[in-house]
């Protein structure tokens, strides 16, 4: 992950007004999802000075939320639910996560958590719709994203509000974090603790393909977070709500920690969704967990430049984007969010437009946000282009070119 200890545009003065209002009226008897270092209202006020944006993350967790070891999951296998407002600095660089080196985050310079309330399971919903209110086209969207394997709560959120910047994703942004227990020695006991929330996740997805208002459903999924997304798309499919009853969109896998058995599997329950994966040869995390599994191949970890795994890839009828073309990093386990042409692919891909959208119009300013910036879904910036032919067609493969390392 790539992390800058010690920063994108401000929210237009109005909504920044808007918010500061909301979050300080919710500071006052509203449960926070973070512990926030200084007071909703404050941290806000703080944020629209420093010109930080200012971005919404809805959270679905099965992480406790009472004391207990962050790592623990819910006994019941349920979720709970809240609203997070994440700051993203003005000076923030594409790729990166601001934190401080020691000491509190300010907004002027580092990802920080203004604050946010918990949300009842039947108050989720109709919130989610309130933040669709108003928008057209891509915006009408969700991002769903779901971490990986050694994640705490606040570096999901913060990877998260990042790759929505980065990538200008307009729609709105839903975390579904599980009880990772953040430590790189706990690899068994995440994978139980993913499989236990597969329910929830599986509950998730139908909910959110039921708000009012929704265009799309996207799910982005980082390693072993890829087979739980995987494995709730799949359940939902068993009980009849396929491709989400039509409301699925992208599927997007980044380093899939998945046993390519298993995905053929996972795939045949899903036919017809469109998945795209991001794989790299240069991932060690990955070839570490393929020794853990017996020397089991790994999805993310296929080298489409020999032959076989290149057939494998293509047998599978997926999108492929190739990032081994340079190591980029120690680990290379998260070239989905560290590389900014990778993001800008993500970004581009998810806001491609659409038959159904082509007869709408409205009028929408340049930067892709409603006209009213008191709306709660001011939507984000336009995404950079993406490389000439990014979206390759299924079955194929696309090498996205990666800097070299300094």
């Amino acid at each position: 992950m790539n992390v800058q200890k010690s920063g994108f545009h401000g929210l237009p003065r109005a909504a920044a007004l808007f918010i500061t209002i909301t979050l300080a009226a919710l500071a006052g008897g509203c449960t926070s999802t973070g512990d926030p270092l200084m007071s909703a209202s404050a941290a806000s006020m703080a944020a629209a000075t420093a010109g930080a944006r200012v971005t919404p993350i809805f959270i679905a967790s099965t992480r406790r939320n009472d004391g207990r070891a962050e790592g623990e999951t819910v006994v019941d296998g349920g979720a709970h639910y809240a609203l997070s407002m994440v700051s993203v600095p003005p000076g923030h660089r594409s790729g990166n996560i601001e934190e401080p080196s020691f000491g509190k985050p300010t907004p002027a310079k580092h990802f920080t958590v203004l604050g946010g309330h918990a949300l009842e399971p039947q108050d989720f919903r109709l919130q989610v719709s309130t933040y669709l209110s108003g928008r057209i086209g891509s915006n009408r969207d969700i991002l769903l994203y779901v971490h990986g394997f050694n994640t705490s709560l606040d570096e999901a959120r913060f990877r998260l509000a990042q790759l929505v910047n980065d990538g200008g994703f307009g729609g709105v942004a839903v975390l579904f974090t599980w009880p990772s227990k953040s430590d790189l020695f706990s690899y068994v006991g995440d994978k139980e603790s993913a499989t236990a929330s597969r329910d929830a996740l599986q509950k998730l997805m139908r909910d959110l393909s039921q708000v009012e208002g929704v265009g799309r459903v996207h799910v982005l999924a980082h390693s072993m977070g890829s087979w739980l997304a995987m494995e709730a798309l799949r359940e939902n499919s068993i009980a009849g709500t396929r491709n989400l009853n039509g409301r699925l969109g992208d599927v997007m896998l980044a380093s899939p920690d998945i046993d390519i058995n298993v995905f053929r599997q996972q795939l045949s329950r899903i036919k017809g969704a469109n998945v795209s994966i991001f794989v790299s040869v240069n991932d060690r995390a990955l070839n570490l967990s393929s020794r853990l599994a017996g020397e089991r191949p790994r999805v993310g970890a296929m080298d489409p430049t020999k032959t076989r795994d290149r057939d494998e890839l293509a047998q599978l009828g997926v999108k492929v984007y190739d990032l081994s073309s340079n190591s980029a990093g120690i680990i290379g386990h998260s070239l989905y969010s560290d590389v900014p042409a990778v993001v800008r692919t993500i970004g581009a891909q998810l806001a491609a437009p659409r038959a159904e959208d082509s007869g709408v119009t409205a009028m929408i300013d340049a930067t892709r946000r409603t006209l009213d910036p008191m709306s709660p879904a001011a939507a984000s910036t336009t995404p950079e282009p993406a490389p000439a032919g990014a979206t390759p067609a299924n079955g194929s493969v696309i090498a996205i070119p990666l800097p070299p390392m300094n």
